[in-house]
């Protein structure tokens, strides 16, 4: 007999995507130290049993939060042929933008929470080292090379998103990915020949 698997229950992922919000707002806003489960629920709507039914405290949140991103941007990774990225590089960077679109509102409390930035930074250095290993594994590359360059990439790309959602949000986010792409391939004179 074939063994399919069950789909998700979408009031599990609504759960899940409540806590994670919820969890996220308050990075924004405090220490994770000081994050408790009954502020964590009371955030969330959802009452305490609820949240042990997913988690057993805020640090596997976390673990769930960073494995969640990393296997979204694996999923992302894995389509993408840098060779290829490198004379049209706007399409890689549009999909971070479709990442961030999938939920902004995550995002954008993750992007902005200035005093627990060690969880940013936790989740970019791991992102840098799939993002290095794959450039180095398809490319022609030296893996310091490789790891200045995505370094520098990252970190701008960091720097914008961040000043984005705490901005009015004006710009669109795939014009965003249009001026980082060409910053990140072309230089400041890529962006300036685009007219």
């Amino acid at each position: 007999m074939e063994n399919k698997s069950k789909p998700v229950d979408r009031r599990v992922l609504k759960t899940k995507r409540a806590i994670r919000n919820a969890f996220a707002k308050l990075m924004a806003e405090k220490d994770i130290n000081d994050i408790t489960i009954i502020e964590l629920a009371a955030t969330a709507d959802i009452n305490r049993k609820t949240f042990y039914n997913y988690y057993s405290g805020v640090y596997q949140v976390v673990e769930d939060i960073e494995r969640d991103i990393l296997q979204s941007y694996e999923e992302l990774l894995g389509n993408v042929e840098f060779r290829q990225s490198m004379d049209a590089p706007y399409a890689l960077f549009e999909r971070f933008s479709r990442l961030i679109d999938m939920d902004p509102e995550f995002f954008g409390y993750l992007l902005t929470m200035n005093g627990n930035s060690h969880l940013i930074t936790r989740i970019m250095r791991l992102i840098k080292e799939k993002t290095c290993a794959a450039m180095v594994a398809q490319m022609d590359v030296a893996p310091h090379k490789a790891d200045i360059m995505i370094d520098f990439v990252l970190s701008g790309m960091l720097s914008v998103y961040q000043h984005w959602f705490s901005s009015d949000r004006s710009v669109p986010l795939d014009e965003i990915s249009r001026v980082i792409s060409a910053m990140s391939f072309g230089g400041v004179n890529g962006v300036l020949g685009e007219g």
